[in-house]
């Protein structure tokens, strides 16, 4: 046989194994249209709608705002009686003195306010409890959507594998038949369908562990069906660090509900100063005296705070007050500075992981399916070891391998971006 004629039936088994494999893309593909969809923005809304955890967060907000009126109210009134000089008989319409009294207390004008404004920061801080939650909520459904991604994703590639080492194991026993093969590679080829075979189980026990936590987040029995997840989109992110920050800085609810700390600590403060100030109770009273004339009367109290003996307890208070303010300003700054590294660091993150796949993407992965090709054809004729054959399709299973395992990485960094800045970056990726 010459060589041009070596190399035309090189070129003609590359080209039929390589529409070999995009044939099978393709059967899978078709495969999978018959397997209903699942939609991620779907499952991130039934997410939302029905998480028991979100249940809890709503209904600790609820009662947090419950608590707004209790703090702005007034003590209850106070109804007495009096009597005075009744007989030894006991009879209460012959007393000397009858007193009937209703009475009040009020606290100095301000501290009520006080008292509410506090009790409102900390609803609001309440809600934005809830939306870290929500935020929290998404990342970890996010991430469990591309994890049972990439375990169906293992699973399709495990079954090219095997289909491919069973061309394999045809080619090698047709060689073997016709005298130009050896018995050994029909044998290598059997153990490497074996080892694929043995892999199988894993790869089910990882899709069902996917499932089952996705499940888990939507609220839904662990072992309801599911649909066939998307694969990601490879988009670029375009958003610059700066407007990250800015983001990050006005919408992340962390950062929001520390701000309120800050507020809550300041109105605490003024409610300690207030301490310093008396409160008034003040009393209603109708006389009715026996065999004498009747009357109304009236008394107002007043308590005495800056007494030597109290004074120090409200001195206290005033200087804790001043230290929680100090101390929920600095949770807020150190929070800032965690923010902004954060950001840098997870942005580099999905960048890394981005121009991973996209290597794999544009250049390893076709390179491998010619490396692979080009072996098998040169198996074929006789230019090319067994060996070669079986080194090249790993090599190739495992570049697919990291090609999804990089997009799904990008995918799980995204979304834990988009928590730390509080908003979603569709729109600028």
């Amino acid at each position: 046989m010459t060589r041009s004629i070596r190399i035309l039936l090189l070129a003609i088994t590359v080209l039929s194994m390589t529409f070999a494999i995009y044939g099978r893309h393709v059967v899978h593909a078709v495969e999978q249209t018959a397997q209903p969809s699942l939609v991620l923005p779907d499952l991130i809304s039934e997410a939302l709608a029905r998480n028991p955890e979100l249940a809890a967060a709503r209904k600790q907000w609820e009662a947090a705002t419950n608590r707004i009126a209790q703090a702005r109210s007034l003590d209850d009134p106070t109804l007495s009686v009096h009597l005075w000089n009744f007989p030894q008989t006991f009879n209460v319409t012959r007393a000397d003195n009858s007193i009937f009294g209703l009475s009040q207390n009020f606290p100095f004008p301000g501290k009520l306010a006080l008292k509410g404004e506090v009790a409102i920061r900390s609803a609001e801080m309440t809600e934005q409890a809830l939306h870290g939650k929500e935020r929290e909520l998404v990342v970890r459904l996010k991430q469990a959507y591309y994890d049972l991604f990439l375990a169906h994703k293992a699973i399709q590639i495990h079954h090219e594998q095997v289909e491919l080492l069973r061309q394999f194991v045809e080619i090698a026993n047709a060689k073997f038949r016709t005298g130009k093969g050896s018995q050994a590679d029909v044998l290598k080829a059997q153990v490497e369908l074996s080892v694929l075979h043995q892999q199988r189980p894993v790869l089910e026990q990882r899709r069902e562990t996917a499932a089952a936590l996705l499940n888990t987040l939507l609220d839904r029995d662990p072992l309801s069906p599911l649909g066939l997840p998307q694969e990601p989109t490879l988009r670029s992110l375009n958003a610059t660090i700066d407007d990250l920050h800015s983001l990050a800085l006005g919408a992340r609810p962390e950062l929001k509900a520390a701000e309120l700390a800050v507020q809550q600590s300041e109105q605490s403060r003024a409610l300690a100063q207030r301490q310093y100030y008396p409160d008034f109770n003040v009393q209603f009273q109708r006389f009715q005296n026996f065999q004498a004339n009747d009357g109304f009367g009236a008394y107002v109290a007043m308590t005495i705070p800056f007494s030597f003996w109290t004074k120090p307890k409200y001195d206290a208070g005033v200087q804790e007050a001043a230290a929680s303010v100090a101390a929920a300003r600095a949770q807020q700054h150190q929070l800032e500075n965690l923010t902004r590294f954060q950001v840098n660091d997870l942005l580099a993150k999905v960048r890394a992981s981005e121009q991973v796949a996209r290597l794999y993407h544009t250049t390893i992965l076709p390179q491998a399916v010619q490396n692979l090709e080009a072996a098998r054809a040169g198996y074929r004729v006789g230019t090319g070891g067994f060996l070669d054959l079986i080194d090249t399709q790993r090599a190739w299973r495992g570049f697919q391998h990291e090609y999804y395992r990089a997009l799904v990485e990008r995918e799980h960094r995204l979304a834990e971006l988009e928590q730390v800045i509080g908003a979603d970056l569709n729109g600028k990726s």
